[in-house]
């Protein structure tokens, strides 16, 4: 405990008892842990209406629950050549969740897909 006063000290413990202790905080821990999941809503560049407002119901749910919400748009064909209209339908949507969500990343391209990741709303904040 105290190596360098004269004399040394040192305690005498029980080592099954102090194990059992920490395991006892580690599980503590775990159990006020939120374990965030990322749910994924894919989207197409001609989405109509109807089909958008489906998902963007089922994206709020989600945040609301307190996942957070992959919004992907996947090109297919010749769409590729109009990277612009897949973005302004993951602003739009964006926009339409910025109620119950902030937007985490803006939309970015890798491959033949577009992404967007959207965090829920802090109720603390």
């Amino acid at each position: 405990m105290a190596p360098q006063a004269k004399p040394p000290v040192a305690r005498i413990m029980d080592h099954g008892k102090f194990k059992f202790e920490q395991q006892k905080k580690e599980r503590e821990i775990r159990k006020n842990q939120k374990i965030i999941n990322v749910k994924e809503v894919r989207l197409s560049p001609g989405i109509d209406d109807h089909d958008f407002n489906t998902k963007l119901r089922n994206a709020i749910k989600f945040l609301e629950k307190g996942d957070k919400v992959k919004a992907s748009i996947r090109f297919k064909g010749r769409a590729i050549t109009h990277k612009e209209i897949g973005q302004r339908v993951l602003e739009r949507f964006a926009e339409e969740c910025k109620e119950v969500a902030t937007v985490e990343q803006r939309p970015k391209m890798e491959g033949r897909s577009m992404f967007l990741m959207l965090n829920p709303v802090n109720e603390k904040e």
